[in-house]
C-alpha cells in the first residue's frame, strides 16, 4: 500500500520506492530505502510526517504516493 494510506503510529516496512531515479537517490539519502522500518506520526491531505531511523521527515502528496509499504 502506499505510504499515504499506512496506519498513524503503526511501524512499517519499506517494500519499494517508485521513482524516478534522481528522487530515488535523494529519498534514500534520507534513509528511505526497500526494508528499512518508517512510521507515519501524521497525515493530512496526502502530506506525512513521518519518522525514518531517529529523524522526522515530511513528504508531500506526490512523494508518499511512491513509496510503497507493508
Amino acid at each position: 500500500m502506499p505510504l499515504v494510506f499506512a496506519p498513524i503510529g503503526q511501524e512499517m516496512k519499506i517494500v519499494k520506492v517508485v521513482s524516478d531515479e534522481k528522487t530515488k537517490k535523494h529519498l534514500a539519502n534520507l534513509g528511505i530505502i526497500a526494508g528499512s522500518a518508517i512510521t507515519v506520526l501524521s497525515s493530512a491531505g496526502g502530506n506525512v510526517v513521518c519518522m525514518v531511523k531517529d529523524g522526522r521527515l515530511a513528504l508531500d502528496r506526490g512523494i508518499s504516493t511512491h513509496i510503497f509499504v507493508a
